[in-house]
């Protein structure tokens, strides 16, 4: 996808509508006692390491727990599963970028071959070109930060 690290084909397939099964949908903090019910915000609290963190290690962790919890058993998410976490937890950074032609080669690349997985590090490249691109990103340019 963007070249970090080849994407590993699914030995299963089914259909891009058909979520996946429960077995290949629990997460690492799933199996670590940590069930996806649970508010991001928790997840979060319960980082002892976080407690003083910065606001943009929080950030960073967010992300991780975002694509964790939607990960399989083996930490990775098909290209349709990354589509629609892109597009449903990142909407505000995409929206308005339909029309622009690295925005459609990054969406297609996810169309094709759906059912093939990406790493958290193809996600995050991922979300980092698409902030990149982003009308938000200049909106958060101009905010003041002085009074």
């Amino acid at each position: 996808m963007c070249g970090c690290r080849a994407s590993i084909p699914s030995t299963e397939q089914r259909s891009v509508n058909q979520p996946a099964p429960a077995s290949t949908k629990k997460s690492p903090l799933s199996a670590a006692g940590m069930p996806k019910g649970i508010p991001i915000a928790k997840q979060l609290a319960s980082i002892k390491a976080l407690g003083k963190g910065s606001d943009l290690e929080k950030a960073f962790a967010t992300v991780a727990l975002v694509y964790n919890n939607n990960a399989d058993t083996e930490g990775k998410l098909s290209r349709a599963e990354t589509k629609s976490l892109l597009q449903t937890q990142f909407w505000h950074f995409i929206q308005g970028q339909e029309n622009k032609p690295k925005y459609q080669e990054i969406i297609s690349d996810l169309d094709e071959e759906p059912e093939n997985k990406i790493d958290f590090e193809d996600f995050m490249m991922t979300l980092v070109m698409l902030t990149l691109m982003s009308d938000l990103l200049q909106e958060i340019k101009n905010v003041k930060t002085t009074k």
